[in-house]
């Protein structure tokens, strides 16, 4: 698999990262470890990281062409990098390498081939990716890569609308219509984690609702964060689009809003998707440096990343589907119906999950790892009230209708 045709080294990171360590220890003896000491860096002396060991690989991409009124944010990965090197590891062995940079091809069309025949060999591989962004439309080729491995996903986005414009060429707006219209198609839900209703508009919010996709708005999340663990755990893909944070905390975007998510919060959200078994790509987009103020937030960025690995390190493999000694199973009986909801609790890390039943079999063999539904302890309490979850309606419906 040799992927380094497509990547180039980032040797001026390299260069500042060590230009920064230099300074530190001018004024102290001991910097702390960083992860800039631990990471496989790609750079021209050192060549293309060995990926034997690789637990988790970061790639950027310096693409702003397919972003709308955000140009800039092709110019974000290496902004994020300058700050992310200077964290201190989040623990030793980390297995994590830096691949580079992906080079905007000739055409929009080009980079996102590129995108997809450098990532579906690391998935394939059981390597989680950070991609590093670019615009929001490098989703599309990010589902791509999926489609050539023949796996169904699922998408979460954090952002403030819904990328369901129409339009004939793929852009930021409307990249989740593309995704859609593919056929045969190898999305399964997709859920829009913090939109805002003054961008949403209500036409559009049922039209989600029709497509029987998953949404959450930014004031349901914000009272309970914990709300936002369950969807980000069932999704393959977690694309955060920078347009999802308030402007006071992250003005380094071209669709800023005096609303959204707190930077803790975001963070928070990079630690859950690090946490998930099931999420093997982690995006962050819309990032444009150009408009940042002191770096803020790049730097923003980068403690979601440290967030996100410091997550990964806590992966303990709990789904229910591969152990059945580390869970216990619980059967909530609905008197009126006679239905039997079944939940799973484990006993690593106190989750739960319910199992939604597919009734047709062609079906239920396509959608199998999407039969244990991430759902939490309130779920289950519900069900024990005699009352079906909403959430487990939502996931009948989709998987029946």
């Amino acid at each position: 698999m040799d992927l380094s045709g497509y990547f180039e080294p980032v040797d001026n990171v390299v260069a500042h990262y060590q230009e920064y360590v230099a300074s530190l220890r001018r004024r102290s003896s001991a910097p702390v470890p960083m992860i800039g000491d631990e990471v496989r860096v790609h750079t021209r002396e050192g060549g293309f990281p060995d990926l034997e060991g690789v637990q988790v690989a970061l790639m950027g991409v310096c693409e702003g062409r397919g972003s709308i009124d955000n140009p800039g944010c092709g110019e974000a990965p290496d902004a994020v990098r300058r700050y992310l090197y200077r964290l201190a590891r989040p623990h030793e062995g980390m297995g994590v390498a830096d691949l580079g940079n992906i080079v905007p091809g000739a055409t929009l069309e080009d980079t996102y081939f590129a995108v997809i025949e450098a990532l579906h060999p690391l998935l394939e591989r059981g390597i989680t990716v950070v991609l590093l962004g670019g615009g929001d439309d490098l989703v599309f080729p990010v589902y791509k890569a999926y489609e050539i491995i023949g796996r169904v996903i699922n998408i979460c986005s954090v952002d403030s609308r819904f990328n369901l414009e129409g339009g004939d060429t793929v852009n930021s707006n409307n990249y989740l219509q593309h995704i859609i219209l593919q056929q045969p198609n190898y999305l399964f839900d997709y859920v829009a984690l913090g939109y805002q209703s003054y961008f949403a508009g209500q036409e559009m919010v049922q039209l989600m609702d029709e497509l029987k996709f998953t949404t959450r708005r930014v004031g349901e999340l914000q009272p309970d964060m914990d709300r936002a663990e369950p969807p980000v755990r069932y999704s393959d893909v977690v694309a955060v689009d920078i347009s999802a944070v308030r402007q006071s905390d992250a003005p380094a975007q071209g669709n800023p809003s005096p609303h959204g998510f707190y930077g803790e919060e975001i963070c928070r959200i990079a630690r859950y998707a690090g946490m998930s078994d099931k999420t093997s790509c982690f995006m962050l987009t819309e990032m444009d440096p150009a408009m940042d103020r002191g770096g803020q937030t790049a730097h923003m960025l980068a403690h979601a990343l440290w967030f996100f690995l410091e997550g990964f390190r806590y992966r303990l493999g709990d789904h229910p589907s591969r152990d059945k000694q580390q869970y216990k199973r619980f059967t909530a009986m609905m008197s009126e119906s006679g239905m039997e909801i079944v939940f799973y609790k484990s006993l690593k890390s106190d989750r739960w999950w319910m199992e939604v039943p597919c009734e047709d079999r062609e079906r239920r063999e396509r959608y199998l790892r999407h039969t244990l539904i991430p759902c939490s302890y309130s779920d289950y309490q519900c069900a024990m009230e005699n009352e079906i979850p909403e959430l487990w309606w939502h996931y009948y419906n989709r998987m029946n209708g």
